[in-house]
């Protein structure tokens, strides 16, 4: 893995987000995460990282998890002839689907839109 397409996923986020200062970002501990261009591009958008402990296996339960669905629900269905094909199938794919409709038992049975909206201060609401 090369920092450079961590940087650009997390730089792709913050601008589809907007405000994410104090957001807290939780990885892996892959030298992606850990490399000075991913710090920096968390401190640039004063966000918090997080990694889990050496052989913390259920820290990774829930992005296993997400990636059984995205493998069963777009790479499986289809035969992608480019990168930019399946990169939009799988943006299509999380928006709608997994974001809007996806309740998830951790989340009290919340889709993630949902959990968010309840999370969310009024206050930070308002902004």
């Amino acid at each position: 893995m090369k920092s450079r397409i961590a940087v650009n996923a997390l730089s792709n986020a913050v601008a589809r987000r907007g405000d994410v200062a104090e957001c807290t970002l939780h990885t892996e501990r892959g030298s992606q995460f850990r490399s000075k261009k991913h710090v920096r591009a968390l401190a640039r958008d004063s966000m918090v990282g997080s990694m889990g402990r050496v052989g913390a296996a259920g820290d990774n339960a829930a992005m296993e998890s997400f990636f059984s669905l995205l493998q069963k629900n777009v790479l499986d269905r289809h035969v992608w002839t480019t990168r930019e094909e399946l990169r939009i199938a799988i943006v299509t794919w999380i928006k709608p689907t997994y974001h809007r409709r996806h309740r998830q038992d951790r989340l009290g049975r919340l889709t993630p839109i949902e959990f968010e909206a309840v999370m969310t201060t009024p206050a930070r609401q308002a902004a």
